[in-house]
């Protein structure tokens, strides 16, 4: 293991994968102990456009007794190579073999008997799909989804009938990217701080309108979804928490600040229940897309619903 580049005490280590259409491929496992030896550990699983570099999220846990790890999934953040299209996949299962990788070291290597998902975004729904392929080596014991990926932010024309038609498409032209427009996203816009937000991290790693949106990324969540949407049976104890608004404007607002700008909501509180039989869902007042970068005092109002639930459920 290296001291990872948030310096230390966060430590990184490579996790070796096959090569695939692109040439070699790795993972990227970041950790942080807690200040005593425990057996309760959390894996932390980031969202499209993103890496970890929340402290304060491996400060929350480890205030808590968890060992903290944290992973950049192929071709996103520390794992992504020169060679490599940025955040590229064609199906959510090529994620599973670091998932897989990155349990057995929480788990066999450093001896942890309970691991804690906790997934964002388009993480959630990768997080969600794994841990029911999973289910049967009970190798998670709770999920925590913060502003899960359920859904696409669409109109239901192009959120069903278009959408197959990019899954034809993107057979043919995996990775060409969608006409989107340009410039600086109003989530970006938000968060960082050389903008209206008030964090700092690395505009190489997490741009501010984002690596292009792909052919065949597009096909992989869509694919993803149909199977959330025809249930699945996570046998862990699940919280879903979103914001309690999405924006709908298209220009800047200081709204921005108080709303998730990226996904619609109710689609999450829609298809929450599809996850498995023991679900919790909680609506974050003023919460951004990403729950723990919003501004207090949403975030200290998920952050006490995270809290609530690991009590209740991860004793």
């Amino acid at each position: 293991m290296q001291t990872d580049v948030l310096g230390e005490p966060y430590r990184r280590r490579v996790i070796e994968l096959p090569a695939d259409d692109e040439g070699p491929v790795i993972a990227t496992l970041v950790s942080r102990k807690a200040a005593k030896p425990t057996p309760r550990a959390v894996l932390y699983l980031h969202g499209y456009n993103d890496y970890f570099f929340q402290t304060h999220v491996a400060d929350f846990f480890v205030e808590r007794g968890f060992d903290f790890y944290a992973l950049d999934l192929r071709k996103y953040g520390r794992s992504l190579q020169p060679h490599q299209t940025a955040n590229f996949v064609r199906s959510l299962a090529e994620y599973f073999p670091e998932l897989d990788a990155a349990a057995r070291i929480v788990r066999a290597d450093d001896g942890h008997d309970t691991l804690l998902l906790f997934a964002h975004s388009t993480g959630g729904l990768i997080g969600s799909l794994w841990a029911h392929a999973r289910s049967h080596s009970g190798v998670v014991d709770g999920l925590i989804l913060n502003s899960p990926f359920f859904d696409l932010n669409a109109p239901w024309v192009m959120r069903r009938p278009m959408a197959a038609t990019v899954g034809q498409l993107a057979g043919r032209m995996p990775y060409r990217p969608l006409p989107l427009k340009g410039g600086v996203s109003l989530y970006g816009r938000s968060l960082h701080r050389e903008f209206e937000g008030e964090w700092d991290y690395d505009l190489g790693w997490k741009p501010v309108m984002s690596f292009p949106v792909r052919l065949g990324w597009l096909s992989a969540v869509r694919l993803g979804q149909q199977r959330l949407r025809a249930g699945l049976e996570v046998s862990a104890p699940i919280l879903v928490a979103h914001s309690d608004a999405s924006f709908r404007s298209v220009t800047w607002d200081d709204a921005a600040h108080e709303a998730d700008t990226v996904l619609n909501v109710a689609h999450i509180a829609r298809w929450a229940p599809a996850l498995g039989r023991h679900v919790t869902v909680v609506r974050i007042e003023g919460g951004k897309h990403d729950l723990t970068l919003s501004r207090e005092p949403a975030r200290k109002r998920f952050f006490d619903e995270a809290d609530r639930w690991i009590g209740a459920y991860l004793r």
